[in-house]
Parts: structure tokens; sequence; C-alpha cells
């Protein structure tokens, strides 16, 4: 009997290997740590037959606290795709801050027979006792987070104190920073801030000031559109007069949301801190004239039909104005902030629609019969149940006459 010896195949695959690098901020130091991270991972595979080393996944300028950082989370897809057998990474804290967040991942991935690598702590999650270490480990780590945190929001309040700015220029019109981190005019900006201040004590309304700029093409600081907020915010900034507020917002929490400081935390004024573009007079007048004008308007004052109408042509609300002969009428919004390229607008007297009875948001239809004009409703669901105004039934409306207008709006302000 002869007994013939057959070797076994070797059908295993090599393990397929990826390396995740993260550092917070942008930083020159930063940056360099983050290419030597990048360096030492793939110097450690270069070499190595038995791994199918897949390269660096990296994130940079974002906290390990938070989930969405675009190549961790192209790391964790194609995991799920079956494409990753290991992550392999310097420690806890490059991985993930949140606890939470770092047991969740590591849990799902199990799953799916990925182990994570943490190569300071030397932990397998695959392992038996790895999920217990993780536990302790990703705790202490969030815990370093918070302190670290804390400390940051302490250095801030030092640099508040001794008056120190903090100020991102590349979203602030008007001035930049010199080589001191000091405050100088950008003259060409400064024009524009200038032309807002004089404007407004010249009667324009912000509404106005941001349809003539948007005219004009003048550019924000962002090379965005002007709004009326964006006018109302330079008009109440302090520092074009040369003062400065320090501390007016603060971040509740760990990466928690940015709020408007109103008490919650100390603030600091410090006047005559740097040029300013108007003077302190041309400030104050401007800050006189919009609260005199907050008077007058009533801030939180509603009508009987405030947020119910709806133009049919862009879907925005209708905003109640009075016309130069004193008629009441409901323009559209978006026709007032941005002018006819945006929307072709609606004009809407009330006396023609003060018969309707709305429990709900409606959208205003208008058609010309016979060159005048006439008014009805539906609703934005169910646009087949309309309704004709009793003013449309019983007389005819003497907003236009037969002949052809271009639409012009007057509106006082």
């Amino acid at each position: 009997m002869n007994i013939k010896k057959i070797e076994a195949k070797n059908n295993k695959r090599k393990k397929r290997i990826c390396a995740y690098v993260r550092v917070s901020t942008t930083n020159g130091s930063q940056l360099d740590s983050l290419e030597n991270q990048k360096v030492y991972f793939e110097k450690l595979y270069a070499d190595r037959e038995d791994v199918d080393f897949l390269g660096v996944f990296c994130d940079k300028g974002i906290s390990g606290s938070k989930y969405d950082r675009p190549d961790f989370q192209t790391m964790l897809d194609a995991c799920r795709k079956g494409q990753i057998d290991v992550i392999h990474t310097k420690s806890i804290s490059r991985f993930a801050r949140n606890l939470i967040n770092v047991l969740e991942i590591s849990r799902e991935l199990k799953t799916l027979g990925i182990d994570i690598f943490f190569e300071e702590q030397n932990i397998h999650t695959l392992s038996n006792e790895g999920e217990v270490v993780l536990t302790v480990l990703a705790s202490l780590a969030e815990e370093e987070l918070q302190s670290m945190s804390g400390n940051q929001r302490w250095s801030f309040r030092r640099k508040f104190q001794k008056g120190e700015l903090l100020i991102n220029t590349k979203r602030f019109l008007g001035y930049n920073l010199n080589e001191k981190g000091e405050l100088i005019i950008n003259q060409a900006e400064a024009q524009i801030v200038r032309t807002i201040f004089y404007s407004y004590l010249e009667g324009m309304g912000t509404h106005r000031i941001a349809k003539k700029l948007n005219e004009d093409k003048v550019p924000t600081v962002t090379g965005k559109k002007w709004y009326d907020s964006t006018i109302r915010n330079i008009l109440k900034n302090e520092k074009y007069k040369g003062s400065l507020l320090l501390q007016k917002y603060f971040h509740d929490g760990v990466n928690g949301p940015k709020k408007l400081n109103q008490g919650q935390l100390e603030q600091y004024y410090i006047e005559d801190n740097h040029e300013g573009i108007v003077s302190k007079e041309i400030w104050e007048k401007v800050q006189v004239k919009m609260k005199s004008r907050s008077r007058i308007q009533g801030t939180n004052k509603t009508y009987k039909f405030t947020r119910m109408l709806k133009c049919q042509y862009c879907g925005s609300t209708l905003k109640r104005q009075v016309s130069y002969k004193k008629k009441i009428v409901w323009c559209c919004s978006k026709y007032i902030k941005e002018g006819k390229n945006s929307c072709k607008g609606m004009r809407v007297p009330e006396r023609d629609i003060e018969d309707w009875k709305l429990s709900s948001p409606v959208i205003v239809l208008e058609r010309i019969e016979d060159g005048e004009k006439h008014y009805g409703y539906t609703g934005q669901k169910a646009k087949a149940n309309s309704h004709i105004s009793n003013s449309e039934k019983n007389q005819s409306s003497r907003l236009l006459s037969s002949v052809y207008r271009p639409r012009r709006t007057a509106i006082k302000l």
C-alpha cells in the first residue's frame, strides 16, 4: 500500500489593511504631524508581503469629537462594502474622542468581522478583552477632550481680558489685520460700508440698500448676495466706529452650538481700539434711527393675512405694505428683497380679498380678464379646490386698465 501526501492548498487571502490619521487644526506643526503619520504607516507596510496595504485615510482640521469627517466616512463606507479587513490607527484619540462614537463604530465593524488596531494602547477590537479595555480608555480620551476644551475657553477669556483680538477679517467687511494683529482699514471695502451708513441716514431702508447693492453688482465680503439682515448687521456693528465688544458669542459645550451671549458670560467693551470707518456721531445716529423705525413698524405686529398668503410665482410669503396712495397691498417678499430677476412679483390690494376667511396658508392666484385683475386662492396641496373672492364676483377690479403696463411697485418705507 502506497500512501501519497497531498499538500494543503494555501488559499488564505491577504489581509486588507488601511490606516487612519487625523489632526484637529491646520496650523503648520499639526500638518507636519499629519504628514509624519502618513509616512510612518506607508513605511511600516511597504515591505510586508503578507498584507495588502490599501493606503492612508486622513482628515485635517477636524475635531475627533465630530462624526462627519470626510475621509473617516469614506473609510467606514469601504468597510461596509467589504473592502477592508483591518483599520490601523495610532491611538483612540486619533480615531475618535467621543466615547459613544468609538463603541458604536467598533461594535458595528466587529459584526462585519473587521478589526480596529489602536497601536499605542495595543488593543484589537476583535479580541475578547478588546471592548472592556476600549471602553475605559475611550472614556479617558473624552475626558481629556473636555479638559482641553475648557483650557482653550479659559485661554480665550484671558485674551479678552487683555483686549487681544480674535477676529476673522475674511468675513468682516472694511478691515484687514496687519502683522501685529491690529485692525487696519481696507479703503475699497470701507467705501461700501460708508455708503450703507449714509444711505440709511438719508432714508433708504435695509431692503432697498441691499437691493441697490445687488443691482450694482457690489460683492459682499464672502462674494454672496446682499440681504436686509446683512445690512442690519453692518449698521449695528460697533467696530465701524472704532470700538470693540469681545465675547459676543460662545460655544455651549464641546463642539456645541454657537450661541449669542445674552449675559451668560462676561463681555469686554473696548473704546477707541482702532480707527473707525464712520464717526461715533454717525454710528449713534444710525442706532437711534433703527430703534425709532423698530418702534414705528412694531416688531411683533400681525395682521389678518400675516404669513397666510403665498406668491403664485415663487411661493414666497406676501408681505403687507402701504402704497404711496395709503392703500394696503400684499406684495411678494422675494420681489421686494431681490427684485424682478428673482420673481415677477405680485401686488394684491387688501380691499379685493378682505372677505377671505383663512385658517391655513394658501397660494394666491392672479389672472387677468378683459384687462382687469382678479384674485382667488388654492391650498398648497389641493390646488383643485380654489376660491374666488366676492369682490371678483360682484365688482370688477380697478387695479389695471386694458392697456398693458410693465410691473412697477412703489412702496413707502
